[in-house]
Order: structure tokens, then sequence, then C-alpha cells
């Protein structure tokens, strides 16, 4: 015979666990139905990446964002800020739907990792960026709703090989890869690089130059990323990271600062007018200073003063010689 339950004793079992749970000692049922938390989960976005890992890869993203808005700062002659807004776990499908069309979308190939993966630039960000580079100050600029010309995809590779730099540095405690665009689409709908179905990371950052902000959005799918996701634990990551901490890196750090440039200015006196005595200036005008002619001249550095020295010419052009470093007491 087949042990099977009627529907009476169905009943009693459906009010012993209702009365077990509304009962004010508040124990759960012997069915443990009481403490137990029902959450949804979806079989087609399976998350792949645990926590752990998404939070180093967050942490790897964010000093991408650091050394990427430094390097483009440098290279717009003007502040531009990169930063993480989001990262999670999608399918590519969602996110390839949820991009604009036209849009910048790239390809990047990042050997010895197989695969690619997808870096988006958002239009209200590129054609600001375009402007800059043309010589505008992007206060007011036409976003027109097209593909990028020749011209304008020659410059943003200019932007492009900086952000592959800047990737290339952060995933270096991982994995020594060579990133590299192969390839450019102005609609994502077009670009197939998994299945649609596939898990992917999409980091997305904020960019923003002047009064203009605009989004970017890294994709990796974990097919790429899978060989190496063991590094990206966060104990093992954070202790990886410690053990390349050596002389060697300082020295590295040290000899990228060594070529970084500064402003130095060297300055003759100071003094104050009224505006009224500005604006009757004329050529030949003399402005007198407290400063003593024979006193030593003070040598800015980046806005700070760092030494002393006497102004005059080498080789043809004007120079300054150095005496000594400013001391506290100095009020020169």
């Amino acid at each position: 015979m087949v042990d099977a339950l009627d529907q009476n004793e169905i009943d009693a079992l459906l009010s012993a666990v209702e009365e077990q749970e509304d009962s004010p000692t508040g124990e759960s049922s012997s069915l443990g139905y009481g403490s137990n938390e029902v959450r949804a989960y979806d079989f087609k976005r399976p998350e792949r990446v645990s926590k752990d890992q998404m939070r180093s890869l967050e942490t790897l993203h964010e000093s991408f964002a650091r050394s990427m808005g430094a390097l483009l700062s440098g290279f717009l002659r003007t502040m531009m800020q990169v930063k993480v807004v989001s990262i999670e776990q999608l399918t590519f499908s969602e996110f390839t739907h949820a991009l604009p069309n036209p849009t910048c979308f790239n390809l990047v190939s990042c050997e010895p990792l197989e695969g690619r993966i997808c870096l988006e630039i958002s239009p209200l960000i590129i054609y600001p960026v375009i402007d800059r580079l043309l010589g505008g100050s992007s206060a007011d600029v036409f976003l027109p709703q097209r593909p990028l010309t020749v011209i304008e995809e020659r410059l943003v590779g200019k932007i492009l090989d900086r952000a592959m730099a800047a990737l290339k540095e952060a995933w270096g405690d991982v994995v020594d890869a060579e990133f590299a665009v192969t390839e450019r689409e102005s609609n994502p709908a077009l670009v197939q690089i998994v299945p649609p179905n596939e898990v992917v990371v999409v980091v997305g950052f904020e960019l923003q130059l002047g009064d203009r902000a605009g989004t970017m959005a890294l994709c990796i799918p974990y097919a790429v990323i899978e060989p190496v996701m063991q590094k990206l634990g966060t104990t093992g990551w954070a202790s990886y990271k410690k053990q390349n901490d050596s002389p060697e890196l300082r020295q590295n750090l040290a000899g990228r600062l060594a070529s970084a440039r500064v402003d130095v200015a060297g300055i003759l006196a100071k003094t104050t007018l009224t505006v009224g005595d500005l604006a009757h200036l004329q050529v030949g005008d003399v402005i007198t200073t407290d400063k003593n002619a024979k006193d030593p001249l003070t040598l800015t550095i980046g806005g700070r003063r760092k030494f002393l020295g006497q102004l005059g010419q080498h080789r043809g052009s004007r120079a300054f010689k150095v005496s000594r470093a400013t001391t506290p007491a100095d009020r020169v």
C-alpha cells in the first residue's frame, strides 16, 4: 500500500504549523518554516562570482579609475575625474540592450587570457573630450546622434591608449595581461563575443570633465577571467599585493614620479596696487616694491617656495642660479 495523507490529515498539519508560528514564544515550528528566509533565485542569471571576488574587482577597478583619471588629466591639460559607481553581474544580452545606439563601443583583447572584454564610453562625455582635444572649452558642445567619424575615432584612440595602460597597471597584481583595442562598433546590438545568456561582470564608471559628465562601462565575461578567479579572493588578493610591495616596486614608482612635469617659476618681487593705479599704467611707468635689488629671488615649484637664488643668463636664455633651499625663517 502507498502511504498517503488524506485531506483531514493535511489540514491538521497546516493548522499545527500556523499555531506554532503565531505562538508568543516565537519558537520555530518542527518543520523549520518559522525562521527560514525565502529568496527568489533566477536560474537564468546564476551568480558565478562570489561577493568577496566582486569586492576585489571593485577595489581593482577603483585603482584603474584613479590611474585613468590622472593620465587623462595630464593629456587633456585639465582636471578629469573618473570613479567607480557600480559593479554587478548581468547576462551579456542585458548589458548590450541597456546601451544607447550609437555609442563608442570597443572590443579589447587581453592576452594571455582568452576572449575579449568590452569598453563602452557614452557620447555624453566622448564629444566634450573630443572638443577639448580640438581646442574648445567643451562648455556648449553639440552632441550629434551619429557614429564617430574617422578623425574622431583617431582622437578617441588617444584616450583609449591611456585607458589600456591604466587597465594593464591595475590588473598587473593579478595577471600580466596586454590590453589592446581590436575593434570598434557604434551599435552594441551587432556585437556578439559571448552567448547572450553568458554571465558578465559590468563595472560602471562616471567621467566628469568640468561641468560635463558621462558614463563608461567595462564588461568582463566570466569565461575570460575564470582562470584567475582564485586570485581575486579578498584575503588572497590582499596578501598577494603585500608580497609585491618590494624595493623594486618602490624604485619603479620613484622612476615614474621622476619623469613627471611640474611648473617652475622665479618670483622677482610682490607688491600691491590700487585698481585706479592699475588702470592708469602706461608704457615706461615704474612699479616700486619693498624688495632690495640685491636680495635673493625665490624659486617656486608647483606654487610652493623651494629655493633661493639669483636671476641671470645662460647660453642666451634667462636662467635661475640656485643658492640654497628655503627655510621657515625666510620671508622672501
